[in-house]
C-alpha cells in the first residue's frame, strides 16, 4: 500500500472490493457477479482492523466495512454461482 499514496499510504478500494468478493464466496459459495453501488465514506489505512458486514436484502446483499465506530464503506452487490 506504500505506493498508492506516497507519504499518506491507504488500502485502496480495488483492495476492499476484493475482501467484499472473497466473503461472499465464503459465506454463499457464490462469485461476485454486480457490483451494484459503492460508497467510500471514509479511508481505511494499512494496520487499522475493520470488520466486513454482509446482509441479504431481497436477493441483493448489502455490505458495510466499519473501524470502530465509523463506517468506511458500503454498497450493495450481487452474487451468481
Amino acid at each position: 500500500m506504500p505506493g498508492h499514496f506516497p507519504d499518506h499510504p491507504l488500502v485502496p478500494g480495488v483492495v476492499v472490493l476484493e475482501h467484499v468478493a472473497e466473503a461472499l464466496r465464503s459465506w454463499r459459495d457464490q462469485r461476485l457477479a454486480r457490483i451494484r453501488e459503492v460508497k467510500f465514506l471514509a479511508p481505511l489505512y494499512p494496520g487499522i482492523s475493520a470488520e466486513l458486514e454482509l446482509v441479504d436484502r431481497c436477493g441483493q446483499v448489502q455490505f458495510e466495512l466499519r473501524s470502530d465506530d465509523q463506517v468506511l464503506a458500503r454498497g450493495v452487490i450481487e452474487g451468481a454461482a
